[in-house]
């Protein structure tokens, strides 16, 4: 009797967690949070979605967004606009992420490093403006004898890091997140508003007021469709890791690099931005007030310098 009232209540658990899951989860459409024209980039079976916006005959300019639970193309909404003003403005949304399709695959940064390049091959010598994980998978894409390697017009990387999870990767903790109950419950403890919150204001803003209420609400709502978990599942277990030598690929580059840093941040704190400006021989721009996302918090000094850095590329 014990037995079968302990196994009655283990499957009284097991349903409270599978409907809870089930409630959560987000069934609208999510819309472009950029104002541009969608469209889709087909590649390796996948339907990449990203937004353009801008004068098809100006400078090819490809924003390339953050790698992290609730990463989106929307990170650029603040200066998405006022930088089409004068390019020819791609932003794509990562396979996994966003709009974009979210097979359950398991995501590295290999596969990243030949989505970019192969993104990026299709525009005519285009400039990038990257953000975190997303630099590093950029600069391995111009990685090539003159064959293999995308060339760039311009390059500006955003708190760059080839190293954004734990090293060496933990693979039993994206298991654990891939997990059908489990790990979608997880997630959506890790994806929680309160949870959102938390992380915008300790990590990504200096001011925790900046993030609009809109914002937060598509954050949670890109990070509750169906298969959100698989792409941050690596993300979080360190499996998107770059291998690539973050300094010696930036010194390599055929422009001049521009790194931006915020002078708050603390995950990746100036200290490590400073140290890499050094080594690659790169321009380093530090926004006062401002963490990991100085791009949304100064959006005006942003868009001024991503300019700067390109003139200073088409000159070079």
């Amino acid at each position: 009797m014990k037995l079968r009232n302990l196994l009655g209540s283990a499957a009284l658990g097991v349903g409270a967690l599978a409907a809870l899951n089930t409630g959560l989860r987000y069934e609208g459409e999510l819309e472009s949070p950029l104002d541009g024209d969608d469209g889709v980039f087909r590649w390796r079976g996948m339907d990449v979605a990203y937004t353009e916006a801008g004068d098809p005959d100006d400078p090819d300019l490809v924003l390339l967004h953050g790698i992290n639970a609730a990463g989106s193309s929307g990170e650029w909404r603040a200066v998405f606009d006022d930088l089409a003003a004068d390019y020819h403005v791609i932003a794509p949304d990562f396979p996994g992420y966003g709009r974009s399709d979210r097979p359950p695959l398991r995501y590295s940064a290999a596969l990243y490093e030949d989505f970019v390049h192969d993104f990026l091959a299709a525009f005519d010598e285009p400039a990038v403006v990257a953000s975190s994980l997303s630099a590093a998978y950029a600069v391995a894409a111009t990685d090539g004898d003159g064959e293999d390697g995308v060339e760039l017009r311009g390059f500006v990387a955003v708190c760059p890091t080839a190293t954004a999870g734990p090293s060496p990767a933990k693979g039993w903790l994206r298991e654990l997140l891939r997990a059908p109950l489990v790990g979608r419950a997880l997630f959506n403890a890790i994806t929680a508003k309160p949870s959102i919150r938390y992380f915008n204001a300790d990590h990504g803003y200096d001011d925790p007021a900046n993030p609009s209420a809109e914002w937060t609400d598509y954050e949670w709502r890109t990070t509750h469709v169906e298969n959100a978990r698989f792409a941050p599942a690596s993300f979080v277990s360190g499996t998107l890791n770059s291998e690539v030598d973050l300094a010696a690929a930036l010194a390599d580059l055929d422009v001049p690099p521009t790194i931006v840093w915020g002078r708050e941040a603390t995950v990746s704190p100036l200290t490590e931005g400073r140290e890499l400006a050094d080594a690659a021989d790169a321009r380093l721009v530090v926004f006062d007030r401002a963490r990991l996302l100085p791009h949304v918090e100064h959006p005006d000094r942003f868009v001024e310098t991503v300019e700067e850095a390109l003139v200073a590329g088409a000159t070079a």
